[in-house]
């Protein structure tokens, strides 16, 4: 009896430290000044109930591990792009997809500016070595599209080059679903209004600041070269092995389940059978010692 009261302790302890590592990272969110709180609350009254956000996150995220076990197990090959306006919440998804799976077989890729040397080779040369080999995931966090968003809204990229880009996309795209690849495109999509409130909170939040670059600024400038690219963007690259998916960002919460469930529907998964795990005795030696450390090297008990 004794022994299944600790067992239902320790597992409520589990569950408990679970739910403090998200609520860590809902705090995020909530480091506003007060005036740029209030003003956001009137913009999201309706906001979706902290204990159904969290209960239904963890159960996706239970479903993600599956999906994990299955691509492990099956050699399956998962690219996922995340596309979207700066502050629309693919990092948010990004870090609640990945938060409790393996980062052996499910990894992040955010590539910085193209060096010189990678700025004169063919355009996708420096996005292949990432890509997945049997049994993995990765999530790409911006991708081959900065071509036709940033590097053409900002003039980085000729009208030649967008052109050429345009024209191999599509091609490079089924290349890669011919390889055995399943690659699934998201574009978060975010109002006007909703990304200056964003950035406001950013401004005012001082541990969101280094989220904010000059171009992240200068996308506020050129808000209607940057629909018009998404839209030529969508119009020539939404193809049939590859189409886009368009996920509705202004509710951060609703967003993140809305993509986490979209993307688990988009494979014939099966839970995969494990072998009962048997934690095994420690084999004591009688004549072993532990050795008696020097206090230097430990970590002072601050807390």
């Amino acid at each position: 009896m004794d022994d299944d009261r600790d067992a239902q302790d320790w597992l409520e302890a589990e569950l408990a430290d679970s739910l403090d590592e998200e609520w860590e990272i809902e705090l995020e969110d909530s480091i506003l000044s007060r005036e740029i709180k209030k003003i956001y609350q009137k913009v999201h009254p309706e906001t979706l109930p902290r204990p159904v956000y969290f209960t239904e996150l963890l159960r996706l995220q239970a479903e993600l591990i599956k999906l994990q076990d299955w691509v492990l197990h099956t050699g399956q090959k998962v690219v996922v792009l995340f596309e979207g306006r700066d502050s629309a919440g693919k990092g948010g998804v990004i870090k609640r997809i990945t938060q409790r799976l393996n980062p052996r077989c499910v990894r992040v890729v955010a590539l910085p500016a193209p060096s010189e040397r990678e700025k004169s080779q063919w355009y996708f040369q420096r996005y292949v070595p990432h890509l997945p080999a049997a049994g993995e995931i990765v999530l790409f966090d911006r991708s081959w599209y900065n071509r036709s968003g940033v590097e053409r809204v900002m003039g980085f990229a000729s009208e030649e080059e967008v052109e050429n880009f345009f024209h191999d996309v599509p091609e490079f795209e089924r290349m890669l679903v011919r390889s055995g690849v399943k690659l699934v495109k998201y574009w978060f999509s975010i109002s006007d209004e909703e990304q200056q409130m964003r950035f406001l909170m950013r401004i005012h939040d001082p541990m969101k600041q280094w989220k904010l670059s000059p171009m992240d600024l200068q996308s506020r400038i050129r808000w209607e070269d940057y629909t018009k690219a998404k839209e030529d963007t969508f119009f020539r690259t939404n193809i049939p092995e590859a189409p886009w998916y368009i996920v509705e960002g202004n509710d951060k919460k609703r967003a993140r389940l809305n993509c986490i469930d979209h993307l688990l529907s988009q494979f014939d998964y099966a839970e995969i059978p494990h072998e009962d795990i048997h934690l095994t005795e420690r084999v004591y030696n009688k004549d072993y010692e532990r050795a008696v450390l020097p206090p230097e090297l430990y970590v002072p008990r601050k807390y």
